[in-house]
């Protein structure tokens, strides 16, 4: 027979193998366990101590020792998001790996290129792999999606799921860590509307679930302040027009919105600091200033937003929260506590591409 503590730490990690996932685990306290395996304080501490060590339990002040989840199957997190190099997503993974790597869990990270056949194969190379959790960013999540079962075939085995920044909207009881989206559309049109534009038109994308809720957000102000919703302002691009512009700075969808209606609008709400960023380049190309012409206005507050001249005024949520949410939200998940969605709310960072209207003349 092992040394007892020994005995004890390996009868202690069954015990937590067979409660994860069934909520919170709280092991018996060290009274108890001396009772029931009949040995002294000194040897349930060195168990513990080793079950601890080893990341299995964390000890709160005054309440005992708990599962962190840890232990079973390979304690590795997959991460699928569209592009793992592109625009603000690199910080946010830097965020989630540090996050689940103190908590000693490991990350593989996986691109779908926003390709649902990507996402395909992917998702049956993690349901023949033992992953305990995934964080996954949908691909085209505004659209029916056919690689629903496989998500519903990952959960059957146990795997927590967590989406960020979207989710399909058929997985009615998936949890996500998002933005709130259709607030933030609602802002910045409300925003416009107050500095005097009554002509306001926005570039948004079809096939994301964000884009669907940020135009939400922007008619229905509109609506409310009585400005008209024109059809022939708004302007959408899919994720294929997306990669056109990232891979070989095609900017044909934007070319094409300045040249319909150019004169018929006096700001521009944009899906995001990427696409405000692109857009100030054509407007400088087609001789318009920002703000004096054209106010434009966006989402993300990333870096994009200050690499031209005209820093882009955008809408922010604090540093680093939605990666750590999302990461402490899965770990929450793993560990079996109920876990709800969440929405992230946004604050407008006002910079130098909007200005009342009409502009004054500026004094020499």
């Amino acid at each position: 027979m092992p040394v007892k503590y020994i005995w004890l730490a390996n009868i202690l990690k069954e015990l937590l193998l067979k409660n994860t996932g069934n909520g919170v685990y709280k092991l018996p306290s060290e009274s108890i366990l001396c009772e029931r395996y009949h040995v002294s304080r000194q040897t349930v501490r060195t168990a513990l101590r080793l079950l601890e060590e080893e990341g299995l339990i964390e000890k709160r002040q005054g309440s005992g020792s708990f599962s962190t989840g840890l232990g079973g199957r390979q304690n590795s997190v997959a991460l699928v998001v569209n592009h793992a190099e592109e625009y603000t997503m690199p910080a946010i993974l830097a965020d989630i790996k540090s996050f689940l790597r103190k908590k000693g869990y490991s990350t593989n990270t996986y691109s779908t290129y926003a390709r649902i056949a990507q996402e395909r194969q992917i998702l049956e190379e993690l349901n023949a792999s033992p992953i305990r959790g995934l964080i996954v960013e949908g691909t085209k999540s505004a659209l029916p999606n056919p690689n629903l079962d496989l998500y519903e075939q990952l959960a059957a085995q146990g795997v927590s799921i967590l989406f960020l920044g979207g989710n399909y909207p058929a997985l009615t009881s998936a949890i996500y860590i998002k933005d709130d989206n259709y607030y933030g559309g609602y802002l910045l049109a409300r925003h416009l509307a107050q500095q005097g534009h009554t002509h306001i038109a926005g570039i948004f994308r079809i096939d994301d679930i964000r884009g669907i809720d940020r135009y939400g957000g922007y008619v229905a102000a509109l609506r409310d302040f009585g400005i008209p919703a024109a059809d022939e302002l708004v302007s959408w691009y899919t994720s294929a027009m997306l990669e056109a512009l990232e891979t070989r700075s095609d900017t044909g969808f934007l070319t094409d919105f300045l040249r319909r209606n150019k004169d018929m609008y006096s700001a521009v709400i944009c899906q995001d600091d990427e696409i405000a960023y692109w857009l100030i380049k054509e407007l400088h190309y087609a001789g318009i200033r920002i703000p004096e012409d054209i106010s434009v206005v966006s989402f993300d507050n990333s870096y994009m937003s200050d690499l031209d001249s005209i820093r882009i005024t955008t809408l922010s949520h604090k540093s680093h929260e939605i990666g750590f949410m999302a990461a402490s939200a899965l770990i929450r998940m793993i560990q079996g506590e109920t876990v709800f969605s969440e929405e992230l709310s946004w604050q407008i960072i006002q910079k130098g591409s909007d200005a009342p209207y009409p502009v004054l003349p500026r004094l020499e």
